[in-house]
């Protein structure tokens, strides 16, 4: 589970965006975040896979 975001974070966040940025800009970033550390999370955990092992799923050449 990904660590909540802190208040500190999330004026960090804000404040790093263009003057014009949209709220969709906002939720865009604030999910490409979320994403990028629930996947830093599960390489941690030891929850990935080969990519051998997920092309073989689906039938993929290597």
């Amino acid at each position: 589970m990904p660590m909540p975001m802190t208040k500190e974070q999330a004026h960090q966040l804000v404040d790093q965006m263009p003057p014009q940025a949209t709220w969709d800009d906002l939720m865009h970033e604030i999910y490409v975040r979320q994403a990028i550390e629930q996947g830093l999370a599960d390489s941690q955990a030891g929850r990935t896979k080969h990519v051998r092992e997920v092309r073989a799923k689906y039938g993929l050449p290597e």
